[in-house]
């Protein structure tokens, strides 16, 4: 420092001027534009952002492992600390939907055993579970897949559904024990009876997933893990339902006591008994009117589903309290940046007594990034020495509803720091991705040519949004009124004192703000190899007013010209920040929402945009932020439904070379979509990218129950000529698997829909729309399908479908009229 200061500046005779002699030379810092606070005291605070394909755990378990020699590169007086980890919440959320995997597959099994009364059945599903989820894990890493919270939710939800495989498979083998077979052969005839309806099964739920290789965006990333999730267990628990479930059984299960029917081992009717006979004199009664049971059903569920689905609340994603938030604040444009900084310690007092004293963790930038550092602003979107950005992470222990908080906070800033603007920005890692980098989930965009008529137009709706009871923090995000200080030079007094235009402004540059601006000058120190920026800079404490502004110097040496002897001054305000789409500038209106969905704002938003009118010329207005993604989504997953039941339809019409076999089976697809929209209108839940989840995987299950049925019905109907018997036995027939896989799947969905885990708020509406479908589902399965099948196969003649010449009718040769074992017959060829 002091060879600079020995640096001759101006030489008169023997005089010399030194720059010690008219600057303080120093070893600083730049011109500060912004500071890192973490909580509330000056740091350097370091983001850390993990690539697409990074594990988050694997990268905090490796910093977390760096910080020891960082700290070492370090002087001792200087603190390394981690402050925010996301992936707390990611293993926490792990955590959560591994316990309730877990539950739901013990009370999987429990159902099973409450159905079929043996222990044995009961353990050997119970352990095709483990082995599929991790058999599927396996195939997840194979294809490149993490866990992450989208592949467990498929892999919990798989849990409920693929029992339903070897469900299946156990109960039909206790059926051909009670029919008197040896145990070998029951085992046999069982697995060979469920094979192609149980695969036609498989095939229709990864039907229903097909379409998201297909979509594109965030459904498509969202989407995705979940659907091979699913698609690896359902595939393992079908080989294992074919393999390891008959295995077991014949090692496990004993021969059935009542063999060959005998007057001995008749028992009397049980309670299930009983409940199939009420069952069947239920639908004996439909049958008799089932044109009118049909046509009603249509009627009612369609209404019922469409009526559902226009009052239900969307959603993106479920709200969940992640125990973060991020706030954003501002001051009166023009604010300096100190005078910010200690309003940010008054806000985060504010926080903490919002939140009864348990704020953890606070960190906030203040003001802008230098503009001088090659550094990204992607984390950093300030826009002033006015604008704050604070992250807030609450006490572990402490539960509370984040959007009442937030109302707290929000009245207590109104009270005490009323010319203070605020705003919440999304804090979790999820909302982050789904916002697309909007700073609030309602965002319109006012574009045009003419600022003043943008701002006018802008400042008119936001007056009109701030009258909406369910919309907060409404606001114009660019500053338009920062304060400027207009200085226009007169040319003609520059050019008679012989000045220059460009003189004149690197003078005002100069005594305003650094020299680095105008004369980039950097030093190379010899010892350390570091470079350093070498400026001239007037201190900010100098400037303080208009006046000594005036008073700057325009020729080096001479006290006169001065800058008010060739310009004149104003104050105004102008936009601090100008932002552009192609050739308009736009502005943009945010606002938050408040115990409502992003739907309902947005429907409102749209609504008070109209309410004001035609826009004037070139002005234009467009809804963007979550809105817009949020119909482009629903829309995508709206075809990806459509796609997925058409492909179902083909699928099942391939099967049975019929299409009115098809639309049989599909009969029940309404009533799922009725049962998880009511069920989700009865939690509270809205229709979000979960929930439809578990609406699309609910139409995949549904059609399990009604291709057994059905499968079983049109084997029956060449039996006894008569499709309504052959509806009813075998509704009857099939009561107990229908009802046991049913309840089996809703038991393992009950722990996912209590969402009382880590993740529990992000993954019960997937839960609650799947059982609401189920029980839906397994009704019309039970009550609708029979009527369809019998309506629509009355008049069907008994030909056989095969393309095969020769191939027989399709009757178990080990059955007779009445169910019962007998010796094998050769098939029969009814042509």
């Amino acid at each position: 420092m002091a060879d600079f200061g020995r640096i001759p500046v101006s030489t008169q005779g023997r005089r010399t001027v030194f720059l010690r002699d008219i600057a303080n030379v120093a070893d600083g810092s730049d011109v500060t534009a912004g500071y890192a606070l973490v909580n509330g005291s000056r740091s350097s605070y370091i983001p850390v952002v993990k690539t697409a394909d990074a594990s988050t755990w694997d990268v905090v378990t490796a910093l977390k492992a760096k910080l020891p020699e960082m700290r070492s590169l370090l002087p001792d007086d200087i603190e390394v600390n981690y402050e925010f980890d996301q992936s707390i919440f990611v293993i926490n959320s792990v955590k959560s939907l591994l316990f309730e995997g877990g539950l739901g597959a013990l009370l999987t099994g429990l159902m099973v055993l409450l159905f079929l009364g043996d222990w044995r059945s009961s353990l050997i599903v119970i352990i095709t579970i483990p082995v599929s989820v991790i058999s599927a894990v396996l195939c997840l890493n194979l294809a490149g897949q993490t866990i992450n919270i989208m592949t467990l939710s498929g892999l919990a939800l798989a849990i409920g559904v693929l029992v339903d495989q070897a469900t299946v498979t156990i109960e039909n083998i206790h059926q051909h024990l009670e029919m008197g077979k040896p145990k070998r052969l029951a085992i046999y005839d069982a697995c060979r009876e469920v094979a192609l309806p149980l695969l036609l099964i498989l095939l229709c739920i990864l039907a229903v997933f097909a379409p998201s290789f297909i979509m594109s965006g965030v459904p498509r990333a969202m989407f995705l893990p979940l659907s091979v999730s699913i698609g690896f267990a359902m595939t393992v628990s079908y080989l294992l339902a074919q393999s390891l479930v008959p295995i077991l059984a014949n090692w496990m299960l004993k021969e059935h006591q009542g063999h060959g029917h005998t007057p001995e081992a008749v028992k009397a009717p049980g309670l299930f008994d009983r409940v199939r006979s009420v069952f069947m004199s239920h639908n004996c009664k439909l049958l008799a009117s089932n044109k009118l049971v049909v046509g009603v059903y249509a009627v009612l569920i369609v209404g019922l589903a469409a009526w559902g689905f226009a009052v239900i609340g969307k959603d993106m994603l479920p709200q969940i309290n992640s125990g973060q938030m991020v706030i954003r604040m501002k001051t009166p444009d023009g604010t300096r940046l100190e005078r910010t900084e200690e309003e940010v310690s008054k806000l985060l007092t504010l926080v903490n007594d919002a939140a009864d004293g348990h704020l953890e963790v606070s960190s906030a930038y203040v003001g802008v990034v230098p503009t001088n550092y090659a550094t990204s602003n992607l984390y950093v979107s300030t826009s002033g020495p006015n604008d704050a950005v604070i992250k807030v992470g609450l006490a572990e222990g402490y539960k509370t509803n984040i959007q009442d908080l937030k109302e707290r906070i929000r009245t207590m800033v109104h009270q005490e720091m009323p010319d203070i603007t605020l705003s919440f920005e999304p804090a979790d890692l999820t909302e982050k991705l789904m916002s697309g980098g909007a700073f609030t989930p309602i965002e319109v965009q006012v574009a045009g040519r003419d600022m003043k008529e943008i701002e006018g137009y802008a400042s008119k709706l936001v007056g009109k949004l701030s009258q909406d009871d369910h919309l907060r923090d409404v606001r114009i995000v660019q500053p338009l009124k920062f304060p400027v200080i207009n200085i226009k030079l007169d040319r003609q007094k520059l050019a008679v004192m012989g000045l220059s235009l460009q003189a004149a402004a690197r003078s005002i540059t100069a005594s305003t703000s650094s020299s680095r601006y105008t004369e980039k000058n950097q030093w190379l120190d010899p010892n350390s190899a570091y470079t350093y920026q070498v400026q001239v800079q007037i201190p900010e404490f100098a400037m303080r007013n208009l006046a000594q502004l005036q008073e700057v110097p325009l020729v080096a040496g001479q006290a006169r010209p001065v800058l008010a002897d060739v310009a004149t001054f104003s104050v105004d305000t102008l936009p601090g920040e100008y932002s552009r789409i192609g050739p308009r500038r736009f502005v943009t209106v945010s606002a938050n929402m408040h115990h409502q969905d992003l739907g309902s704002a947005t429907t409102s938003v749209e609504n008070a945009i109209a309410s004001l009118g035609q826009p004037p010329k070139g002005i234009l207005t467009e809804v963007k932020g979550m809105s817009s993604l949020l119909t482009e989504t629903l829309n995508s997953l709206q075809i990806g439904l459509s796609i997925a039941i058409l492909v179902i339809f083909l699928l099942l019409a391939a099967n049975y070379q019929s299409f009115k076999l098809s639309l049989v089976i599909l009969s029940t697809i309404p009533a799922v979509i009725a049962g998880s929209i009511a069920a989700l209108l009865l939690t509270g839940s809205t229709l979000n990218l979960k929930s439809y989840m578990g609406i699309i995987m609910s139409t995949g299950i549904s059609v399990a129950n009604a291709i057994l049925i059905v499968t079983n019905a049109e084997r029956l109907r060449w039996e006894y000529r008569d499709a309504g018997k052959a509806a009813l036995d075998s509704a009857a027939l099939r009561l107990r698997p229908v009802l046991m896989t049913s309840f089996a799947m809703v038991a393992g969905m009950v722990p996912m829909a209590l969402g009382t885990g880590e993740a529990g708020e992000q993954v019960a509406p997937l839960g609650r729309a799947v059982i609401g479908g189920l029980v839906a589902s397994t009704l019309a399965a039970l009550y609708i399908v029979p009527q369809v099948y019998a309506l629509l196969q009355k008049k069907t003649p008994l030909q056989d479908p095969s393309l095969l010449p020769d191939h027989p009718v399709a009757v178990h040769p080990s059955l007779s009229t009445n169910g019962s074992y007998k010796p094998e017959q050769p098939l029969r060829n009814e042509n």
